[in-house]
Formats: structure tokens, C-alpha cells, sequence
């Protein structure tokens, strides 16, 4: 569609009723927009909890083409609720809705990044998204037995897995859907512990995000919400994910296991569990996010491309700026590239959660330290 394209910066909880709908059936229109996170309601919840929220809405004509809500750090446009936030892009009629560029351009912002851009785009680092999708006949059986064909070594290695687990520790049960805020208090624990042991940013430190997850699970609404799938051996909790849904969408979002139980492969038994039972409750599509662990390959056979960019006004230095260049440059050509791809987006959460200087100081000394780490010990190793 040609014709000059203006944005209107306006506030989330301004939208009218006739708005909302517009936004989810645009949302209902496009299956390229059926993740919950395209939801006018995953918005609205987020736009109270996550610190300088905005709504922009883009015309052309005179006519509303798109909506897109964001998060304003400094200078720095994001998606709403990142780094909380696995899909974004403008809600719009399929085919009218802004580019990745366009709506970099309007927003006007020192550095507008994305890491899961569904829409139009170009440049930036491609990547793909992974789905289960549950066939209308045969349901979880077939789609079950299609994968155990596939990959049987795998699958039966879980199988057993879960004997193990059962015979060692106790009967084995699953919850999907449980809505407990104490639970989800034990999970961000244990998502903190790990996020400890990998040297990871903890995203849940600034408070907020933590407040982000309580809210989309106390959302009552019979179309859109978040829960807890759990796993318990002997009674005894042993794995538990966080999940977003919305009509037939379920987007496994934060899983966690009990270290101790690890060769078991507690989060995989929940994770199959959560789909089998999930799919009799008529979710069909399974959403792993993007990227990622390697036992994704198993399980889905659905792929959707994202796009992943950091855009910066002309004139501006490179965020991870000379001296952190140099650094990189001890590891190699190709070690460097990989590195520097880690430590922008581990600079992209930093940014997204720490609303002050001095925090986001903290965080970003921590990932260059582990850059450093990263490169220097490849290095001795090549020597």
C-alpha cells in the first residue's frame, strides 16, 4: 500500500473497545500473528507493569494501518515487555502493516532492537521459530507416533527416563494450567539459581518482570492467560515451565527442573505431558520460541522465520564500542562474530530490564567480564 505513513504515540490504556477488537482480529486474521504475545490483552498487562510503556499507531490515508507497543530505555525503542517478549511485530491488515524499518524510522529512537520480528524486514540476522503441531485426526496419538517413527532412539530413551524416574522416586503426575502464585515465586527461584550458575543476567533482579508473570496469570479470561505445567515423582515437585496461551496457541515460555533429577530429563517428560494433555483441552499449536536447545529438532515440525536486528541512528558508535571491539578481535574472525552476537544480546536484556544507570553499569561489566572469559580461554586453548 503506497502513501505517507505517520505514527501516533498515544498511551495503551487509551484504546477503545472498538480498538481492541480491530487489534485482535487483525491479530485472528493472520496466522503469522497467532502467538499470544500478539494479543492486544498481552499488551495492556504489560503496558501496566513494564516502566515507560507507549502505544504506536500507524496511518496511512487517514486509516489505521498498524498498532505496535513498545518500551522506551533512554534513548532506546524495544518491544513491549522485553526481554519478556518472544514475538513482536505491528498488528495490522496482512500485507499494509509498516516494515522493520519503517517503524524504526518513527519511533525515532537512538537504537531500536528486536530479537523475534515477525513481518516484513530486511537485513538483519534471520532465525526460526519452532512448533508441535497437533493434526484435527489422531490428535496427540498420531502426532506421537509420528515422532517415535522418526526419532526412535530418543523418544524411547525418555520413555525410559520416566520408569527411571517413577521407579527411583515415586508415581509420576502432571498439572497443566495451575494458577499459584507461591508456585510461580518457586519457579522464578529456581529460573534466579540457574541464571547464578551460567553467569546469565538475572531478569528477574529489577522486579518488574517478576510482577509481569503474576499478572498475565491472574488475567481472567477465557481465550488468553498464563499457567504452570508441574511435574511431581513421589509427590515431590520435579519440573515445572511457565506458559502463555491464547486460542489454540500454547508458548512454553520458562521452564525449570530440579538439578538433582537432571538424568531423568524431567523437563522433557512435562514438556510431552503438557502436550498430550494440553491438546485434549484443544490447543493444537506448541510453541518452543526461537532458536535455542537442541532437542526442539524432536519435537517440532513446524518452522516460522523471525528476524532479529539492532537498528542505530546514522552517526552513532557501535553499543559495544573500541575497547570491547579490540577484545573481541583476540579470539578470531569467527569466534569474535559469534561473541559479539552474544554480548548484544545479552546487552539487549540488560537494557530491557535495568531502568537505572547503576544497575545497568553492574550488568554490562558482568557480560564483558564473560566475554573476555570466552575469548581469552579460546585462545589458550589454540595455543
Amino acid at each position: 500500500m503506497s502513501g505517507a505513513l505517520t505514527v501516533e504515540i498515544r498511551k495503551l490504556d487509551s484504546l477503545t473497545v472498538d480498538e481492541r477488537l480491530q487489534w485482535n482480529a487483525w491479530a485472528a486474521a493472520d496466522p503469522d500473528l497467532a502467538s499470544p504475545y500478539f494479543r492486544v490483552e498481552f499488551a495492556e498487562i504489560a503496558g501496566r507493569v513494564s516502566p515507560d510503556s507507549a502505544l504506536a499507531v500507524f496511518h496511512r490515508h487517514g486509516a489505521v494501518v498498524g498498532y505496535f507497543p513498545h518500551q522506551r530505555r533512554g534513548g532506546a525503542v524495544q518491544p513491549i515487555g522485553a526481554p519478556m517478549n518472544d514475538y513482536h511485530g505491528v498488528i495490522g491488515p496482512k500485507g499494509a502493516t509498516p516494515t522493520l524499518a519503517e517503524v524504526a524510522s518513527l519511533l525515532g529512537g537512538t537504537r531500536f532492537s528486536v530479537n523475534g520480528w515477525v513481518g516484513p524486514a530486511s537485513g538483519g540476522l534471520k532465525g526460526e521459530s519452532f512448533r508441535t503441531t497437533i493434526p484435527e485426526d489422531g490428535g496427540y496419538e498420531a502426532w506421537y507416533a509420528a515422532r517415535r517413527q522418526a526419532f526412535g532412539k530418543y523418544f524411547k530413551d525418555k520413555e525410559r527416563a520416566r520408569r527411571s524416574m517413577a521407579a527411583e522416586f515415586g508415581s509420576v503426575e502432571v498439572q497443566i494450567g495451575v494458577r499459584d502464585g507461591a508456585l510461580l515465586d518457586e519457579l522464578i527461584a529456581l529460573k534466579r539459581e540457574q541464571y547464578r550458575r551460567t553467569t546469565r543476567h538475572d531478569i528477574f533482579a529489577c522486579g518488574w518482570t517478576r510482577d509481569l508473570l503474576h499478572a498475565l496469570m491472574g488475567a481472567e479470561d477465557e481465550d488468553f492467560g498464563a499457567s504452570i505445567a508441574v511435574l511431581r515423582a513421589g509427590g515431590r515437585i520435579a519440573a515445572m515451565e511457565y506458559s502463555l496461551h491464547a486460542g489454540q496457541r500454547f508458548h512454553f515460555w520458562f521452564p525449570a527442573y530440579v538439578p538433582a533429577l537432571a538424568r531423568c530429563s524431567p523437563g522433557i517428560v512435562l514438556s510431552m505431558e503438557t502436550i498430550r494433555i494440553g491438546s485434549e483441552q484443544g490447543y493444537r499449536d506448541f510453541d518452543y520460541g526461537f532458536g535455542g536447545e537442541a532437542y526442539k529438532r524432536y519435537f517440532c515440525d513446524t518452522i516460522q522465520p523471525v528476524t532479529e536486528a539492532a537498528i542505530l541512528r546514522p552517526g552513532l558508535p557501535s553499543a559495544l564500542g573500541q575497547v570491547t571491539e579490540a577484545m573481541l578481535g583476540l579470539a578470531g574472525a569467527e569466534r569474535a562474530e559469534m561473541l559479539r552476537n552474544s554480548l548484544r544480546r545479552r546487552w539487549n536484556v540488560i537494557e530491557a530490564c535495568e531502568t537505572n544507570g547503576m544497575d545497568r553499569f553492574k550488568g554490562v561489566a558482568l557480560a564483558a567480564r564473560v566475554a573476555l572469559s570466552k575469548a581469552t580461554g579460546r585462545m589458550a586453548t589454540a595455543s
